[in-house]
């Protein structure tokens, strides 16, 4: 990770069209360049020359002839070889199971209708009449045997129709057949008590067995159109009882046969499967590849004599090297006449920004470009922000217990991330986790630290050194005596008294103040403090960081008319404000403490440029206040009128202070311009076209009368925002105390026997509580406070954050159809 982003060229790659493919292959492994749209607006995508390709690539499916325009080398044209075999030899043995399962329902169906319309006949043969069917209704019964009398004279012979149809068609199907059939018919059902899929639509459904009983063939032909009408699966029924269990024997047979070949059907379909999933996710990756090349080359234009394509990309000029190695390989595997090469071209457009990170910075990095990517050769605060953020969460969350239960955390999935890596987890939530893994152990680590100087562990202090202050003085030198302890609730130390204070404690806050009354009130004034203290040299840092951005694009004159300005308000008022602090804890000792006057009485009267009533800090001060606030108040004009009345002269006429006319700055937008017409081609003179452009005095002055009250108006309000250190460390101190006085404290008090069994669940909830209200939910908390501190105290001093991330073109970044299925 560097200090600022780096330097990026654009250069035209001349790509021969036989190894064009093999060329972007090479540059996709090594991810070293980020490809431009040459072609641009002036071809639409739907009529590019390779789309055809990608749309081929994404149907996974070769045509038969190569497509004149960089073809895909042998490997991928084999592996769409493989994919059309393996899908014809799928289909086929798709379309076998599925003939094979039909043909199983069929005969499946026919066992249960031979089984249940041997029921109908036999207890039609048990009857002398007609049946019961006939008893319901007496007068379709002369009907009927009225009928089968006739038609026998006349030589009409009994018919049958046996089949399968669904339930929830029987009624209507029953009186249609009544209505139709005139009562020349015999209908007899019963329900099959297994589940059925049906043949066509594939549904399980409750399906009921039928036997038809007519006479005459006309009857018959009403009664087949019928069945056919409501999709009736119909079936020969045989005549004799033989002829039946013949055809039963015969089915339990072919059902045996059939159900084997299934089985051993779908053992191979298995094995084809399996043996392809073995080879699907490279096949996957290598069409994606394929897709991606294929994507790129449409970037591409043609040369005069289409048989060269150009690409323009920005690459880092570190990388040169790397880029003509990378096209020299990809000619060779290519076997190209004439190998490609790369030319590097001037551009005035801006270049996008590229800061190199590994495992450990990266989560800094990301921190960073949440707020926004850094403008092309800006400075970068990630650098800093590795100590700068851990730090700020740790004044906020200091706890030598918490910051090691936190360590041991990030620590474990440091130790663990090549399995976790491998194991892909699907939670979003444990993948962020993870992926800060870093950020949290620094975090840890700077907590511990913090922990110490707090001498706070639990809410607990530790007396590691021993303790500075001594009780025996006190008695020694008679200033408590027994009357003394009877008859005072609370005593006091004094430290004037020789021995009773033998000075600081060697690491942190003496453990003494954990049993005092006025603990809270020593711990406030302390963090309040220090947090103003760490607040104002923040932003200091962060304005001072803005000077390295005016000396690298040589913009000179902004050193004078903005850092310089805005650094004397800042300082003038707090940093004097951090210097009278200083000088309180140097100046004023223990014995003339009860002397030291307040500091917040004589800043309020240094803005009023008036005496105090208190006795003041040093001689001189009240001159040196007045000197301070002149100063500042002088700093703000300049800030408001110098830039636009210098860049006012500057286009009339006058002679440039230090305006680079380069590159790296002609379409660089900085932080204070609010507009796109307002860049620094006003230094320049130029407008969008290279030419002369009309200089907007008014626009200029708005954004800079913008900026103007924006930093003056933000010192005070981001001062302010800096006590948030100690409230958010005094509020965890209190949470952490609350929590060991109403939990753990009770499994302490208990001295029986039982008091170790009742400490078991008592320690399980204090350590629940812990994790998930002071480890997770006020860990949270202090990380959301930091990154604000960060973003909006420390970042808007300097970063701009308006630039464009690098995105080369890596095959690594492709996203896996694997992944986003979570199959991996």
């Amino acid at each position: 990770m560097g200090f600022r982003s780096e330097e990026m060229c654009l250069a035209q790659l001349f790509l021969q069209s036989g190894s064009a493919y093999d060329c972007i292959s090479e540059l996709g492994e090594m991810g070293l360049v980020e490809f431009r749209d040459v072609m641009n607006v002036f071809v639409c995508s739907w009529i590019r020359y390779l789309l055809r390709e990608i749309r081929k690539a994404n149907l996974a499916v070769p045509e038969a002839e190569i497509p004149p325009v960089a073809p895909a080398p042998k490997n991928v044209l084999e592996i769409m070889e493989q994919l059309q075999r393996l899908e014809v030899e799928l289909s086929e043995v798709a379309k076998n199971k599925e003939k094979l399962q039909r043909n199983l329902l069929e005969l499946t169906e026919y066992t249960h209708m031979l089984r249940i319309t041997h029921t109908f006949m036999h207890s039609r043969s048990r009857v002398s009449s007609l049946g019961p069917q006939y008893e319901e209704f007496p007068s379709l019964e002369t009907e009927s045997v009225t009928g089968c009398t006739s038609m026998q004279r006349l030589g009409a012979k009994l018919g049958f129709i046996s089949g399968l149809i669904q339930r929830v068609k029987v009624e209507a199907f029953e009186r249609m057949l009544w209505r139709v059939c005139k009562g020349y018919t015999i209908l007899s059902y019963a329900e099959v008590d297994e589940s059925l899929a049906d043949l066509d639509t594939g549904e399980i459904n409750k399906n009921v067995v039928f036997l038809i009983s007519f006479w005459g063939d006309q009857i018959g032909q009403k009664v087949q159109k019928i069945c056919d009408c409501y999709h009736c699966h119909l079936y020969p029924h045989p005549e004799t009882d033989e002829e039946r269990a013949d055809v039963m024997d015969s089915l339990r047979t072919r059902i045996h046969d059939l159900q084997n070949v299934l089985h051993r059907t779908e053992d191979y379909l298995k094995q084809v499967l399996h043996k392809a999933s073995e080879s699907a996710h490279s096949w996957v990756l290598q069409v994606k590849k394929m897709k991606a090349i294929y994507h790129i080359l449409n970037l591409c234009s043609f040369d005069v004599t289409n048989k060269c394509l150009i690409a323009e990309v920005w690459c880092p000029v570190s990388d040169l090297a790397n880029l003509r190695r990378t096209l020299e390989e990809g000619s060779r595997k290519g076997d190209a006449t004439v190998p490609s090469f790369v030319n590097r071209i001037p551009s005035s457009d801006t270049p996008p920004t590229l800061l190199r990170s590994n495992k450990f910075t990266s989560g800094f990095q990301s921190i960073v470009e949440a707020y926004g990517v850094g403008d092309y050769r800006e400075a970068s605060p990630a650098p800093y922000t590795i100590i700068t953020f851990p730090f700020l969460f740790a004044v906020m969350f200091g706890d030598l217990g918490h910051g090691s239960v936190m360590t041991l955390f990030a620590l474990w999935m440091v130790l663990t991330e090549k399995d976790h890596k491998r194991r892909r987890p699907g939670n979003q939530v444990w993948t962020t986790f993870f992926d800060g893994r870093y950020i949290i152990l620094m975090m840890g680590l700077f907590s511990i630290y913090t922990g110490l100087i707090y001498n706070d562990c639990f809410s607990k202090s530790l007396n590691i050194f021993g303790s500075a202050w001594s009780v025996k003085a006190m008695f020694t030198k008679q200033e408590w005596t027994n009357e003394t302890l009877q008859t005072n609730a609370l005593l006091t130390l004094d430290p004037n008294v020789s021995g009773v204070f033998s000075g600081p404690y060697p690491l942190g806050i003496d453990p003494i103040w954990n049993m005092a009354v006025n603990r809270l009130t020593f711990l406030n004034s302390y963090k309040m403090k220090m947090s103003v203290i760490i607040g104002v040299i923040h932003m200091s840092f962060g304005v001072v960081l803005s000077v390295f951005n005016h000396l690298h694009f040589r913009q000179k004159f902004k050193i004078y008319l903005l850092f310089l300005p805005e650094l004397l308000f800042l300082l003038c008022l707090f940093g004097y404000l951090v210097f009278m602090i200083f000088y309180k804890w140097l100046a004023f000792s223990v014995r003339d403490s009860q002397l030291a006057p307040s500091i917040l009485i004589h800043f309020i009267n240094m803005f009023l440029m008036q005496e105090s009533a208190t006795t003041p800090l040093y001689p001189g001060q009240i001159g040196l206040q007045v000197f301070l606030v002149v100063v500042a108040l002088l700093s703000v004009p300049v800030l408001l009128f110098g830039r636009p009345l210098y860049l006012y002269w500057l286009h009339h006429g006058g002679k440039s202070l230090g305006v680079h006319r380069g590159y790296e700055r002609v379409r660089r937008v900085s932080e204070e311009d609010l507009s796109p017409s307002v860049v620094h081609d006003e230094e320049e003179g130029l407008s969008d076209s290279g030419g002369p452009r009309e200089f907007d005095f008014g626009d200029v002055f708005l954004h800079q009368a913008i900026h103007t009250i924006e930093y003056c108006l933000g010192c005070v309000s981001n001062t302010a925002s800096y006590l948030r250190l100690w409230a958010l460390s005094l509020a965890h101190a209190q949470l952490s105390e609350v929590l060991w006085a109403m939990v753990m404290r009770l499994g302490l008090r208990m001295s029986s026997r039982l008091g170790v069994l009742f400490l078991v669940p008592v320690f399980s909830v204090f350590a629940l509580l812990t994790i998930s209200i002071l480890l997770v939910m006020e860990g949270l908390s202090a990380f959301l406070h930091a990154l604000r501190l960060h973003w909006v105290e420390f970042q808007n001093k300097f970063y701009s954050g308006t630039g464009v991330k690098f995105a080369p073109f890596d095959f690594s970044l492709l996203p896996s159809v694997f992944e986003q299925d979570g199959l991996l």
